[in-house]
């Protein structure tokens, strides 16, 4: 799933995060950007260690709502639960309106183990795009931060 992906953070908005992903497919696109995610919280991704599962199931009117719902359902789950959490599987189906299924793995949050890098409070709608391009796909996400 992570073949062909990555993200990077972009200095286009001062009071926010702004990241870009690229991937070599629509899931791919939202892994990487689940790792950004993860990645402007707590450093680096890989450290996250999977010791906690959860499934979940989303359904939006269209991709850019899916990429923002799926983001903000992992800030809720950081927040309420204290886990950090990355897409393990994850699958999109486009037919009808977009839906996400997702098995996703991670571990409790533990502050003798991470350091809040940044505190992000949700991904925005502001200059939210998913676009297939002949690269493959590309996403635009802001973070309130």
């Amino acid at each position: 799933m992570k073949s062909g992906s990555r993200y990077e953070f972009l200095d286009e908005v001062t009071s926010d995060l702004c990241f870009a992903v690229h991937a070599d497919t629509l899931e791919g696109l939202f892994a990487a950007a689940a790792d950004a995610l993860v990645s402007a919280t707590v450093g680096d991704p890989e450290k996250v260690r999977e010791i906690e599962e959860r499934a979940l199931t989303l359904e939006e009117p269209d991709l850019e709502l899916l990429l923002l719902g799926f983001l903000n359902e992992l800030v809720y789950l950081r927040d309420a639960h204290q886990l950090l959490l990355r897409p393990r599987e994850l699958r999109i189906h486009r037919e009808g309106s977009p839906r996400l299924e997702a098995r996703l793995v991670g571990e409790r949050f533990l502050p003798e183990r991470y350091r809040i890098a940044t505190e992000v409070k949700a991904a925005t709608a502001h200059g939210l795009r998913v676009v297939e391009g002949a690269a493959g796909w590309e996403a635009r996400v802001t973070l309130d931060v």
